[in-house]
C-alpha cells in the first residue's frame, strides 16, 4: 500500500507505509536567522529596543577591516543560536546618531540589548570562540 505526501514545495512524494521507502520526503526549510540591518532610529526602537528576544546590535563601517571580518563570524553563531537571539546591523556612518547614543568610538562593537536595556558589550575583532561563549552567555543572561 502507497499513500502520496505532498511536500513544502509541493511536489509528491511516495512512500510505502508497510516497509521500506521509495524516495525520502524533501524537507526545505530556511534556517531561522534574525539578521537585519536598521533602516532607521524608529526601525532601531522598533526591532532592537521593544525586543523582548535579545538583540545583538552590530556598529560597523563598511571601510572598517575587522568589521568585515567579524560579519560571518557573528552571522554564523547567531544562525546557530537560531530564535534565541537576533543580530541588528548598525553602519555607523548612516547612523552617526546611534553610534552616540551608544558611545561608540571605534568599531567594531558588539551591544547585546534586550527591553531596551544594554546586557553586554564588546569591543574589537574578537576570535569565533569567544564570540560563541560572549553569545552563549548573553543568551543564558537574558533567561534571568
Amino acid at each position: 500500500m502507497q499513500r502520496q505526501l505532498v511536500n513544502s514545495l509541493g511536489r509528491s512524494t511516495r512512500q510505502l507505509i508497510h516497509g521500506q521507502q521509495m524516495r525520502r520526503p524533501l524537507s526545505v526549510s530556511s534556517q531561522q536567522r534574525e539578521i537585519f540591518k536598521v533602516q532607521s532610529a524608529e526601525d532601531f526602537d522598533k526591532k532592537v529596543k521593544n525586543s523582548q528576544t535579545p538583540v545583538i546590535v552590530d556598529f560597523f563601517a563598511t571601510w572598517c577591516n575587522p568589521c568585515k571580518l567579524l560579519t560571518p563570524r557573528i552571522e554564523n553563531i547567531v544562525g546557530e543560536n537560531a530564535g534565541s537571539i537576533k543580530l541588528a546591523k548598525v553602519d555607523i556612518d548612516e547612523h552617526s546618531e546611534l553610534a552616540l547614543d551608544y558611545d561608540v568610538g571605534a568599531v567594531p562593537v558588539l551591544v547585546v540589548m534586550q527591553n531596551g536595556k544594554e546586557i553586554k558589550r564588546m569591543i574589537g575583532l574578537q576570535d569565533e570562540d569567544k564570540i560563541r561563549a560572549w553569545v552563549a552567555s548573553a543568551v543564558k543572561e537574558s533567561k534571568k
